[in-house]
Formats: C-alpha cells, structure tokens, sequence
C-alpha cells in the first residue's frame, strides 16, 4: 500500500470489485481450514475438506503436495480465485509453519491486505508477530479473526488486549461472542445488529442470522439462554465504551484491525467475515516499481512474479509462475515484454488456481493472480510489461540460517541432481550454492524442515535418493562493492567463496569473526543478509 491519497480516479468497476488478499496465522490456528470454508462460501468447492482426513472425508483443496497431505501442514503458498457475492476474490494461503516463513514473506508483496488468523486459546503468538511485522512494514490493512471460540477460549477483552499491546494496533470488535467453549451458540454483529446463530450439527452450513433491534430487543430472549443475554449487554456495552468506533479509513491505512469471531470448522463467523473484506478491504493498490510507481488503472499491461511453483504436475515437469496483475486487462495469448531478457513473451495458456486444479484463464485484471506455465524462464522477482521497461522491487530474498552439502546417492547422477537444485532455486524453495571448490553443492535453508520437504521432493519428482550433509559452514552473505574489488577479494578468499544460482558471488562464513573480518580488511566491499529479486 503506497499511496492512499484520496485523489485516485475511481478504478475501472471489473478491478474495483477485486480483493487480494493473504491469510497469515501461526501453524494450527485454523487458517487452512478457514481457506476451505471460503471456497465453500465462494460455492467454489460443494463440500469442505478437513486438514487431517479420516478415510473418506475430503482432503483440503489448498494443500495439495503429498507431504502437506501427510502431515497436515502447509509447505507452500497456494492461490484461489472465486467470486463471492459482488466480489472477486483472489486469495493467497501461505504457510505458517515459520520454516517456510521466506514463501510468505513474499507472498505479502502481491497482496492488498491480510487476514490474521488467531487462536482464541493461545491468542497472539510468535510467527503470528513476525508476519505482522512484515505487513506493518508494508502498511497492509489487516482484518483479523479469532477461530476456535467453540472450545475453550480466553475471554473476550484479554484477547483483544493482548493483540493491542504484542501489535500496537488499534482493534475494534465487528462481531461479539455469545458465550465460550461448550456454551458457545453464536454472535452478535455489531456492525449490522443482528443475532449470528451456530448450527453445531451441520458443520458445513450457513449460519442462521436473525435481524434484531439493538440488545433490548425481546427477540434475543427466544434464541439466547438468559444467564448469557445478560452477560453479552454488558460486554458489548464496556466494548462501545473502551473500543474505538470502526474507522475504514484508519483499516486501510493499517492503523486499525476490525476483529470477527467465529469458529471456521463449524462454518461459523467466516460469512460475515468475508463482507468484512468485501467492505472494508481495500481495491487493488499501485505497485512500487522502478522507475516509476505501476498505478491499477492504467491501460498498459504490467504484472510480476512472486513465486515459482516447480512439478505441481509431477506427470508434466511443469513450472508455473504465479503473476500478480499490477495493471490493465490482461487477454490470453498477449504478447508481453519479458523486462529482465527484453524478449517479447506470447501468454497462450494462463492459467487461474484452485489450489492444484487450474483452468485457462481468457482474461484477467489488476488485481488477479494468474499462473504462467514456462521451461524456467520466469523467476521470482520478474516483471512483465507491454514493453515499458519497469521493474517492480520490494520482493525480498533472504540469507539461510541453516547450511548443507547435498550429494546424489549414484554418482553418476551428479548432473540430473545439478538440475533438480537449479530448479528448486529459482522456485525459492531453497538457495544453491556452487562452491568455487570442491565438487558438491552447498544447499541453504530458513528452518530445518526445508531439507526433509526438498529431500523428498527431489526423490518423488526427479527419482533421485540424495543424502544432505554437514557444512563446515554456518551462514551465508552475498558480495557487493565494484567489480575489481569483489574479483580480488574473491581470488583471496577462495575456500569460502560460491555463487548462487544467479551466478552471484556469495562469501560463506563459519564463524561472526569472518564476516568482522572482512568488514574490516575490505572496506570496499558489502556483505548483506538479503538480496532484493530483482529482473
């Protein structure tokens, strides 16, 4: 979000009606199961899948790699797209388990805004903080909604607190919960005064919603238990008192977060939800780009990539390039500027997503998110224009904390190995380093589990065993400064010199003092922790 002036001419109705959005939340606060209850609203999907499936009941439709199937996690940013009610929505669900925290970081950069996910149990926790802090970097408006008030649950205000304090956001309640745990039946919706019921016997249907006349109203008496009609006067009343009044201009500058409650396995709150993101989230928003900032009406097509998707099809060896639409109405078969290589690109099968179920898409707006199927020429970080050479920049790419020598368990695969990695780099999936001696490749991750899920990988999609080994080293910089110096201080340092699969220099580090070293022998050169992906 760049620019919230309040001059901006009106957009073209077809992207005022998009919502792109992210869902963030710590592992296990129900955000897959959330995703599957919007598709279902969407009347995407018939009937929602559940995480971990017993027998026959369906799997979720978000996460489709075998391992996230096994395990019940998210390993990889999925994009939908399905209308709802006047709306479009294009939603991006990221994982939150913080090994693959890089996937979601940059995923917030082809988004408008983001749903925070909370446990009422647990309330704000730590990757939920840290991926607040990259959407407050970015000034993403946030909505957020509390799941699993049907069990036990913290009260209502500690929770709101916290996210106060932990957040330093101002919160203010759209939705009130009548009662928690055993004795939780539904809402009250402050915003439209109405009475939210759950159906606890049918957890794929709609709530019930009953249209009342403020909270003295003698409707609530035939469908709330009377202990419980007291106790939802009084809260609400403390809320309006202490809780500021929704501001929609406050959301979408990212000041404030409207708060719904609900519980999205039993289908409920996740309705009202949704019109909150219809109505307060905010259109599509200009892009930061050089050299000039990419404004959602303009005529002139121009989109980026922000994530590589390798083998979503392992039958077809396919990559697909996800796409966020910057601007313009898009038409498949286009022939768009490949910025990076200056090469004209003809667009012929586009695709939308549904998960792993993908259809063409014949056109697509500012706003959307299509995939585009290539043999490797697209990356993260490129951009497509209709010939104005502009690159969009903001999309980050970090150092890995975690580093491994990978080796093929046949030798004579050395090579097909050498593929595998180049492809699971330009993914992103992992960093691949090519160290200037030594045979082997150096592979580089965020969090632990990144090895397990690539070892797998590489073995089911290239049929390829490989065995991943200790490093001598611990981290990793890339090497900036003028060419001269960075060719003699490589040519110095050559046991701790790679390149990475852009074919940059990356100096590999043992221990804090090489790097103090370096800052103070070579005053020339830079090491930095990222590197901005840029064409």
């Amino acid at each position: 979000m760049l620019d919230l002036t309040q001059n901006r001419p009106d957009l073209p109705p077809e992207i005022a009606r998009r919502r792109t959005f992210a869902i963030i939340s710590h592992p296990d606060a129900g955000k897959t199961t959330l995703t599957e209850k919007f598709l279902l609203y969407g009347g995407a999907i018939q009937m929602a899948g559940q995480v971990r499936a017993k027998g026959e009941a369906r799997r979720t439709r978000s996460d489709f790699m075998q391992m996230e199937k096994d395990r019940g996690i998210s390993v990889s940013a999925s994009a939908m797209s399905f209308d709802f009610g006047k709306f479009r929505f294009n939603l991006v669900d990221t994982p939150g388990h913080s090994d693959f925290s890089e996937d979601t970081y940059r995923t917030l950069t082809a988004v408008d805004a983001a749903i925070m996910v909370i446990d009422g149990a647990k309330g704000v926790e730590s990757q939920t903080q840290k991926l607040f802090e990259v959407c407050r970097l970015r000034d993403l408006p946030i909505l957020t909604f509390c799941n699993k008030m049907d069990r036990e649950s913290r009260d209502t205000f500690d929770i709101i607190d916290e996210i106060q304090e932990n957040l330093a956001i101002d919160v203010t309640p759209a939705s009130w919960p009548i009662g928690v745990g055993r004795d939780f039946i539904g809402c009250y919706d402050m915003l439209n005064d109405r009475l939210e019921l759950m159906d606890r016997a049918d957890r794929n249907k709609v709530a019930e919603s009953i249209q009342i006349d403020g909270l003295d109203d003698p409707k609530l008496a035939a469908h709330v238990p009377e202990h419980l009609v007291e106790q939802l006067r009084e809260e609400v009343e403390m809320a309006r008192e202490l809780l500021p009044a929704l501001d929609p201009q406050a959301v979408l500058e990212g000041h404030m977060t409207p708060i719904w409650f609900g519980s999205a396995i039993n289908s409920f709150g996740v309705k009202e939800l949704m019109d909150g993101i219809g109505t307060y989230g905010p259109e599509p928003q200009p892009q930061s780009a050089e050299p000039r900032q990419i404004a959602p009406e303009e005529t002139k097509v121009s989109g980026f990539v922000f994530k590589v998707q390798a083998n979503m099809d392992p039958k077809h060896r396919d990559r697909v390039a996800f796409v966020r639409m910057a601007s313009g109405h898009f038409k498949r078969g286009m022939k768009l500027t490949h910025v990076r290589t200056k090469k004209p690109m003809a667009v012929s099968n586009p695709v939308l997503f549904l998960a792993s179920d993908r259809e063409l898409a014949e056109e697509a707006w500012a706003g959307d998110i299509i995939g585009i199927p290539n043999h490797g020429q697209l990356r993260i970080g490129d951009t497509l224009t209709e010939g104005e050479a502009l690159r969009v920049s903001g999309i980050p790419s970090f150092a890995p904390e975690l580093l491994q020598s990978c080796r093929a368990g046949d030798p004579m695969k050395a090579k097909h190995l050498e593929k595998a990695l180049m492809q699971f780099a330009e993914e992103g999936a992992a960093k691949v380093f090519k160290p200037a001696f030594g045979s082997g490749f150096i592979v580089g991750v965020v969090g632990a589990l990144q090895f397990e899920v690539l070892g797998s990988r590489i073995e089911m999609e290239y049929g390829l065993p490989v065995r991943f080994e200790g490093s001598q080293f611990t981290s990793a910089r890339w090497v900036s400064g003028p060419k001269d110096a960075v060719e003699a201080f490589a040519d110095a340092n050559k046991q701790h010199i790679a390149h990475d699969h852009d074919g940059d220099v990356v100096y590999l580090t043992r221990l804090q003092w090489d790097i103090d070293r370096v800052e103070r022998d070579y005053p020339d050169i830079t090491l930095t922790a990222t590197k901005e992906m840029m064409a």
